[in-house]
């Protein structure tokens, strides 16, 4: 069991409270604080046993990960835990599944090394044993990358406080009435498309022809004006035309202004959470949570950011048919819930502890957060220790069974059973 020094990522949508707050430091920060990194990946590394964690891993992954974990994922940890706190959108983004993540690491390493991608795959190899070649090896963090490493990104966001997302795409229909009420008139043609449309596919087309458009300025500041206009107006969809304004402030010019129209918007109460699988666009809006995803920080951004933009890149892994529930949690035992989702990579278990002992789910590698109260943990092994609010242990799978006694809240991430 060992105490992690998490890594914060001062991107310029972060909060300057979210964070700090939790941590128990000044408030405002210094500058923007938007993740805390909680895990191995090699971006970003937690500080862990007077290393960094992945390094502590790589000694010997059989006792920390377990020989099952070894097994499924490699000698990798598989997720990453981490604090989100956003004042403004992350980026309409989405990520890729695990095939197209080795596809596009693959391909973007050769074109680095300035030959084409001539590997082929002779045949797949067994997902429970993968070797990973130098070539697919996490490469640098390079702002003009989608892919930074081979792997997956499935996410699931539990909300702290109230949570503005923007998350999959809405129905043609629906998609058609929000383009008609914005009286835009160069947007008619696009709403009569969706209004005729059979499949979810005509809102990719339409999401292309927006994010491609000839003459960005003038459509802008004409949506931009009609959204403030249906915002004060009030109506079904005067939020995510707020939301719209309030982007435009930050990224004035922006076509995703105009796509974030044709996404479906809510706002996540304290404990809901959403899960977002490959292909599903989405944007983050504002607030803060607990993100638990695979071990992974590949993202294919379209708008709404000043880092790396690949519209065709993005509009080839979209998914226009995948849908985003909102989740409750689940109960799995006293006090403690989970949220149901297919990503082996993860699952997050919350603990609401009272002073009696409880013993906490998961098994194999295993991270602890604590976000309210303070926690006593108390491994198989005998190892133990003490977190505070703000604090978080990595839990090796050598390390057994765990028990925690409050009062606290506890988030805990650990490989899918």
């Amino acid at each position: 069991m060992e105490f992690l020094q998490p890594v914060i990522r001062p991107y310029a949508w972060g909060s300057r409270t979210g964070i700090a707050e939790l941590q128990g430091r000044p408030i405002p920060a210094a500058g923007p604080e938007a993740e805390l990194w909680m895990g191995a990946h090699p971006s970003a590394p937690s500080g862990a046993a007077g290393t960094t964690l992945d390094a502590h891993i790589a000694a010997d992954p059989d006792r920390e990960l377990g020989p099952d974990c070894v097994a499924r994922f490699g000698p990798r940890l598989p997720f990453l835990l981490k604090v989100l706190s956003a004042e403004q959108a992350l980026s309409i983004q989405l990520h890729p599944s695990r095939a197209q993540a080795e596809t596009g690491f693959r391909a973007e390493n050769a074109r680095r090394q300035g030959r084409p991608d001539q590997r082929r795959r002779q045949g797949r190899p067994d997902q429970r044993r993968r070797q990973r070649r130098p070539d697919q090896r996490p490469g640098p963090a390079s702002p003009d990358r989608n892919y930074v490493d081979d792997w997956p990104k499935p996410e699931l966001l539990c909300a702290l406080t109230p949570f503005e997302i923007l998350a999959g795409l809405r129905t043609p229909p629906d998609a058609a009435a929000v383009l008609r009420a914005l009286a835009v008139p160069p947007l008619a043609p696009l709403a009569a498309e969706l209004e005729s449309a059979a499949t979810p596919r005509a809102l990719a087309d339409v999401l292309a022809a927006i994010l491609t458009w000839p003459d960005p300025a003038d459509l802008v500041r004409a949506v931009v004006a009609a959204c403030a206009r249906l915002a004060a107006a009030g109506g079904p969809d005067a939020a995510v035309c707020a939301a719209a304004v309030r982007e435009a402030g930050h990224h004035p010019g922006d076509l995703g202004v105009v796509a974030m129209l044709l996404m479906r918007h809510a706002v996540l109460a304290p404990g809901q959470a959403v899960f977002m699988p490959a292909g599903g666009l989405h944007a983050y809006l504002r607030g803060t949570g607990i993100e638990v995803l695979a071990n992974s920080d590949n993202v294919v951004r379209a708008g709404l950011t000043g880092k790396h933009i690949d519209v065709p890149e993005l509009l080839k892994l979209l998914d226009p048919a995948v849908t985003v529930p909102v989740l409750s949690p689940r109960s799995v035992a006293d006090h403690i819930t989970s949220f149901d989702t297919p990503a082996p990579e993860f699952a997050l278990y919350v603990a609401d502890l009272a002073s009696g002992a409880v013993t906490l789910p998961g098994a194999g590698p295993r991270i602890v957060l604590c976000t309210d109260g303070a926690a006593a943990l108390a491994a198989e092994s005998g190892e133990s220790a003490k977190l505070a609010r703000g604090e978080s242990c990595f839990v090796s799978a050598a390390d057994g069974s765990l028990n925690a006694a409050g009062p606290a809240r506890l988030f805990l991430a650990a490989p899918s059973e």
